[in-house]
């Protein structure tokens, strides 16, 4: 399955999370989806993103859970069938809303529960997407960067053709 609609349905698993545990385990299925993006662009993806998807990746297995949480085990791992991602900056871009809306979750979660374990939990899972969305950015960045240095090199090249033209 391709990383788009793998981060759709993670969305949507989210957003119909209700129970707090439900969306811990959100939380831990898009850190496996960040592992796994992160896996397959440091593999297949642009040349000068895969220093950086092998960071996302590193991050993403920091975040995750045991895989053998019930939560996680009734459905088990989305991001094990993930088979590619199409277009860096779109799943990029996807993964990163992703990440924003289980840290806004987790942060809901954290305030609302008096059980310190599930707290700590919460605090630790906020972290790790925090990092994970910043290594996204830097990514995106990395991707808008390079187009513009692609861009001036098409006009210098355009601007000396049309040199010789007149030459």
């Amino acid at each position: 399955m391709d990383a788009e609609r793998l981060i759709g349905a993670g969305r949507v698993a989210l957003a119909r999370s209700g129970a707090a545990l439900d969306i811990v385990a959100e939380a831990w299925q898009a850190q496996a989806l960040a592992q796994a993006i992160g896996d397959q662009l440091a593999l297949h993806g642009p040349q000068e993103l895969r220093t950086e998807a092998r960071g996302l990746a590193e991050t993403g297995a920091r975040g995750g859970a045991s895989p053998d949480h019930p939560s996680l085990r009734a459905g088990g791992i989305r991001a094990a069938r993930l088979s590619t991602v199409i277009d860096p900056r779109t799943t990029l871009t996807g993964l990163g809303v992703l990440l924003g809306e289980v840290g806004i979750a987790l942060v809901s979660v954290a305030c609302g529960t008096d059980e310190e374990g599930l707290y700590w939990q919460c605090i630790e899972a906020i972290d790790a997407a925090d990092e994970s969305n910043d290594r996204v950015l830097g990514m995106l960045r990395k991707l808008t960067a390079q187009d513009e240095v692609r861009e001036r090199v098409r006009e210098t090249e355009k601007e000396r053709e049309r040199e010789k033209e007149r030459g």
